[in-house]
């Protein structure tokens, strides 16, 4: 069967490459009002991609900013459901001047295919969708139930999703949940990434006196407040490096060996990195490598302070305030709410007379993981391993796609992330490209893939 999807796919690979080169061409940037006519431009083109590509009950979902696009195809009884997540927004393409060819007019050159969009995410969305093509045309059914989830505003942080996944948690139902918005390790190196950092961000507040004083009138009678922000800042770490905050640990699911073998397979040499930052020494959490701290350890970062005259010269004041903004990176399970209770007990335990002290907490993203050991991780691992001859990499992701938690969290389903693009590629940068090779491995990839997915036990039957 194989076979026969990828002689489909390679003779109508042409005229596929035509379509994504198509849906490059419409300039769909949610964060910039004057493209709201082409972002509902891209998700009509979607759900007509959607449809011609066989699948049924296309929808173009309202939220409160851009639609959801909608497709299933529920056929395959006694099959698992797989929902797949992808985005039709794309990021703003300035600097223009940057660009080698124009942003939406996409061309090919060796092999790549550039324009804003080919690799984030229209390129690696739109495989799943041919492949579905392929199965239908050859087969005449897929091996799987397939639902599409396809939102417009992933690149301003996906803010209306959350809600629309709550509303519509039983038409998502799934049994797997997969996503293609991730990079391989390296050319012919595929990785799975199983794990996202989350995210709890908050600015502090110090006041002090009613206004600025005079330092000669009042200097060493009043408390200055950015005296008790340096003291409160630095009562964060101990001399390891090690969050100070207690309870700040207490829901860090450790590392497992299989977890720690797999990550020597793709931590960096730490000589290059502190050479290429141009710092002395790298610094962190005793006890683990630059990769673990740096994906697999929660942090308390300060990102920036500030307070008193900021001009040029000095202005010999005691400030009547001095903020800052801290931001800390979660690993699973810990829960953002939890950690800024735990931070403003840490607060009001230390002794900052003569001001007072306020939290405002802004952010918020929980973290995410899925065992390795999962099965259908267990069957994308031998899916790239039969493409491309290699079994993947397990990474991990420092930084955080809230998104994917929801997801898994709300639809109770485990989530993979089989990502097709290459680093280098530009994402969100100038001259974005999606190396050609991958649209051939993915496709194939994702069929294997799925025909794997067959034939795993079903926790939710859902076919018409």
């Amino acid at each position: 069967m194989i076979e026969s999807i990828k002689s489909y796919l390679q003779t109508h690979r042409e005229k596929h490459i035509e379509e994504l080169m198509a849906f490059l061409r419409i300039p769909s940037i949610s964060a910039v009002a004057q493209h709201q006519p082409d972002m509902q431009k891209c998700a009509e083109w979607t759900a007509q991609s959607l449809q011609k590509a066989g699948l049924e009950n296309i929808e173009i979902m309202p939220t409160k900013g851009y639609p959801v696009v909608y497709a299933d195809w529920l056929h395959a009884a006694g099959k698992p459901t797989v929902l797949i997540y992808g985005h039709y927004d794309v990021q703003p393409a300035e600097p223009l001047e940057l660009w080698e060819t124009p942003p939406f007019e996409p061309v090919i050159r060796d092999n790549k295919l550039f324009g804003r969009g080919s690799t984030d995410d229209k390129g690696q969305l739109l495989l799943y969708v041919k492949v579905v093509e392929a199965f239908l045309q050859t087969q005449g059914s897929l091996p799987v139930n397939v639902k599409f989830c396809i939102e417009g505003e992933e690149e301003i942080a996906s803010k209306n999703l959350p809600a629309f996944v709550e509303e519509h948690a039983a038409k998502l139902q799934a049994d797997s949940i997969v996503l293609s918005d991730t990079q391989m390790h390296g050319p012919g190196k595929p990785a799975l990434m199983y794990g996202l950092r989350g995210l709890a961000g908050f600015e502090i507040t110090i006041d002090g006196a009613n206004s600025d004083l005079h330092s000669g009138l009042f200097g060493g009678a009043v408390q200055n407040p950015i005296h008790a922000m340096t003291k409160l800042l630095s009562s964060f770490h101990d001399e390891n490096g090690r969050v100070a905050v207690q309870g700040f640990y207490d829901r860090v699911i450790e590392l497992s060996d299989k977890e720690r073998e797999a990550f020597k397979k793709v931590e960096p040499d730490e000589n290059k990195v502190r050479t290429n930052l141009n710092v002395t020494e790298l610094y962190g959490e005793k006890g683990f490598s630059f990769y673990e701290q740096t994906t697999s350890r929660p942090t308390l970062e300060i990102t920036s302070v500030s307070g008193g005259f900021q001009g040029e010269g000095i202005k010999p004041i005691i400030p009547n305030r001095a903020t800052a903004k801290i931001a800390c990176r979660l690993v699973a399970a810990q829960v953002p709410e939890e950690i800024m209770d735990l931070v403003e007990a840490h607060i009001h335990a230390q002794s900052l007379p003569g001001v007072s002290v306020t939290l405002d907490r802004q952010l918020r993203g929980n973290p995410f993981i899925t065992p390795i050991d999962e099965p259908v991780m267990v069957a994308a691992a031998e899916a790239y391993e039969e493409t491309f001859s290699e079994w993947p990499v397990y990474t991990r992701s420092g930084g955080s796609i809230p998104i994917v938690e929801v997801l898994g969290r709300v639809l109770d389903a485990p989530v993979v992330l089989m990502g097709f693009g290459l680093p280098g590629e530009n994402l969100h940068a100038p001259n974005e490209h999606f190396h050609l090779m991958n649209w051939d491995n993915g496709t194939e990839t994702i069929s294997r893939y799925w025909l794997k997915l067959a034939a795993l036990a079903v926790t939710t039957t859902e076919s018409n």
